[in-house]
């Protein structure tokens, strides 16, 4: 089997490809679309080759566009909304949460709003609190969403095409930060969405670190230096956060007795929490030979100044000094 040199970005705009070839019902929708300076790589020339028709530029209104997915998508079509901040996608947020999560409760099951939304996190480079946040724990809140946060190449291309045929509303999440991973891929087989689960990325046995999106990144990167002082970590890799399944992360843990999670969003309410709070509730605390950490942000805004983004966003060191605390 061949496999096709891809990084992040355009194992995305692969997924995209794919859908709009083989699927006629799809159908993207969203601002900036035509532009690479909003979605980057992920979609070059898409409505060059699909046209104007399938590949919607809208004027500026997250809420006009959603709502008008969440429409097609209960008369049968799958459109993809693609929000180039998750900081502006909170313009729609009652088409998300009031409508498109609620449908197939509220009739029964009987109709149930296909649609993918694409949420960017578009960290760094002095944008300030307004363009910085990662918000995935608040649609991991809501039932009916489901929520995706690809960490890997080739969980870009491939969680995005599971995402959009499956008959669910999914919030999709992707990082500018991770575009420039790259990674050979081979052709696509088509996913099954609720059947996906975190995955163990790397095996170790004296410390488990838990993640997703670009703090896998980190996660990994950690681990490769761990290695050099005699620490061997597992790396699990949550990916779909919402319906969240927490039996890989328990076994890993009974495994190591040690359990460290980082999260590019807020400790308070968030991620990392519920990890930690699934993992105590189901394992006895006897099996643990140090108490649970997290790495989240600090409970502020987002800076400004370079200088203190710096100080603000977890790193590997960061990792490296928590996880040698919790091997003492």
């Amino acid at each position: 089997m061949t496999s096709i040199r891809y990084n992040y970005g355009t194992a995305m705009l692969a997924a995209f490809e794919y859908l709009l070839a083989k699927y006629p019902e799809v159908f993207v929708i969203g601002q900036g679309l035509w532009s690479p300076w909003y979605v980057g790589n992920s979609m070059t020339d898409l409505d060059k080759k699909f046209g104007t028709e399938r590949v919607i530029d809208t004027p500026v209104s997250e809420s006009a566009c959603t709502g008008a997915a969440v429409g097609a998508a209960l008369a049968g079509m799958k459109p993809i909304v693609v929000h180039p901040r998750m900081d502006f996608m909170l313009y729609a947020m009652d088409a998300i949460v009031n409508q498109a999560a609620k449908w197939s409760h509220m009739v029964g099951g009987q109709a149930a709003p296909s649609l993918t939304i694409r949420s960017i996190i578009n960290r760094g480079g002095e944008q300030g609190a307004q363009h910085s946040q990662a918000l995935h724990a608040w649609f991991a809140h809501v039932p009916g969403l489901r929520v995706v946060m690809p960490a890997t190449v080739a969980d870009a291309r491939d969680l995005l095409i599971a995402s959009v045929l499956c008959p669910d509303p999914v919030i999709f999440i992707d990082d500018r930060w991770l575009y420039e991973l790259e990674d050979d891929l081979p052709p696509v087989t088509e996913l099954n969405l609720s059947m996906e689960r975190p995955k163990c990325l790397v095996t170790g046995t004296d410390l488990t670190l838990v993640a997703s999106g670009y703090s896998t990144q980190l996660a990994l990167e950690a681990t490769e230096l761990l290695r050099t002082s005699g620490i061997f970590s597992e790396v699990i890799d949550l990916r779909v956060i919402n319906p969240f399944h927490v039996d890989i992360v328990i076994h890993s843990v009974a495994k190591t007795g040690r359990l460290l999670v980082i999260d590019g969003g807020w400790g308070p309410c968030g991620m990392a929490s519920e990890v930690i709070a699934s993992v105590v509730e189901k394992l006895s605390l006897i099996t643990l030979k140090s108490p649970p950490a997290r790495i989240t942000l600090p409970f502020a805004p987002a800076p400004t100044a370079e200088i203190l983004e710096k100080a603000y966003y977890p790193t590997v060191m960061q990792i490296l000094s928590i996880a040698k605390k919790l091997m003492r």
